[in-house]
């Protein structure tokens, strides 16, 4: 059966150079970027648009990016990730919200990971919190699903 593997992570990623983040999706993204896996990646700025470039360059696997609202409400640096990728992705799921606040976020996370067997979850270092990476990884759990979480 194909894997499917849900991305979430913090937008917070300019403490650390590009260069890390490459050898972090080698490492941990590599293993599981067959031609079968298909990914679930949110379209949103940080960890969303630099694990949607990476994959995109770095492995066969299919690729659906989710945004809450539409990509046009996206940030432009979501939104330039997402074309130049567009021939990589397979879908794009737009869920229609109408507000992009904290419950728009939350519902395309739990569409992610209803639809995944794994999360793999980059929060930011430090103490477990409140973070919508932090209840992507803690709704996972609660499914029963397998989790692999990697601070940046």
């Amino acid at each position: 059966m194909p894997l499917a593997v849900a991305i979430t992570g913090t937008r917070q990623t300019g403490h650390r150079e590009l260069g890390w983040y490459v050898d972090l999706f080698g490492r941990y993204l590599a293993p599981w970027a067959t031609p079968d896996t298909r990914w679930y990646v949110g379209g949103a700025r940080g960890i969303d648009s630099l694990s949607l470039l990476w994959l995109a360059g770095n492995s066969r696997s299919r690729i659906t990016v989710v945004v809450p609202g539409t990509v046009a409400q996206q940030p432009a640096e979501a939104r330039q990730a997402i074309e130049r990728c567009r021939d990589r992705i397979e879908e794009i799921v737009e869920l229609g919200a109408t507000e992009l606040r904290a419950p728009a976020f939350h519902a395309r996370n739990r569409w992610m990971v209803d639809r995944a067997q794994m999360v793999i979850g980059f929060p930011l270092a430090g103490p477990e919190g409140a973070s919508g990476t932090w209840q992507s990884i803690n709704y996972a759990a609660s499914q029963g699903k397998s989790r692999l979480i990697v601070p940046v």
